[in-house]
């Protein structure tokens, strides 16, 4: 597994190169943008995940993050200093697969990685069904059971769960979703709308709507299904 790390603090690299290498990693170490431009230039197909600290001298991780996801659909995950709702808005907005703040322990780091590269590898396989709990979704007959009985979706209803079944664990923002559902419906579909077919779908899909545990809010940044 390669691992392009982007740090331009070179103690925090030193230690996170060396302790990534204990766990059986290669790493392409940067420590700015411009090195890890061409890097991502150049042997992105090599690479499996990006660990992007975002204030660098000559740019952003962000920066980074955007020019990875448009040549390759690998994992970002962002290290930063600051620890407010913007930036973690703004970096999941980018792209990012996760995020963590520094100071930050070790294993937590490779817990999160680890757990990141599982929910890729589990997508990049090609399954008619997915399932999440007691909710099996059929996507070549574009059907969702719950404990296996049908629970019968609207075409949008079904498009956005299907849209959070493709991001488990993963926080997908109100704008990502809006504009996702834009995507794939070609229907207009504004923000009160979302919330109404996000009510909808736990009427349907949960056990107790008014505490939902399968599309569950996550505070000032949007939603997540699983893990």
């Amino acid at each position: 597994m390669n691992i392009l790390l982007v740090e331009d603090d070179r103690t925090i690299a030193s230690g996170l190169e060396y302790s990534l290498k204990q766990e059986d990693f290669d790493i392409i170490l940067c420590h700015n943008a411009a090195s890890a431009t061409k890097v991502i230039q150049q042997k992105i197909k090599e690479i499996d995940l990006c660990l992007f600290d975002l204030n660098l001298p000559d740019g952003s991780g962000y920066e980074l993050c955007e020019l990875v996801k448009k040549q390759h659909d690998i994992p970002v995950i962002f290290l930063t200093a600051f620890d407010d709702e913007v930036n973690v808005v703004m970096g999941l907005d980018m792209g990012a697969d996760d995020y963590i703040t520094k100071p930050f322990r070790i294993r937590e780091l490779i817990s999160r990685i680890k757990s990141v590269l599982r929910r890729y590898n589990r997508h990049s396989q090609p399954k008619n069904i997915i399932e999440i709990k007691d909710i099996q979704i059929n996507t070549s007959e574009g059907k969702v059971y719950k404990n296996s009985e049908e629970i019968l979706l609207t075409a949008l209803e079904y498009r956005l769960f299907l849209i959070f079944a493709n991001h488990i664990g993963q926080v997908l923002t109100r704008a990502q979703l809006l504009d996702r559902i834009w995507d794939v419906a070609g229907d207009f579909v504004n923000d009160n709308t979302l919330t109404v077919y996000i009510k909808r779908l736990r009427e349907k899909l949960e056990d107790d709507p008014q505490n939902p545990t399968l599309i569950k809010t996550v505070r000032g940044m949007g939603y997540k299904v699983g893990e």
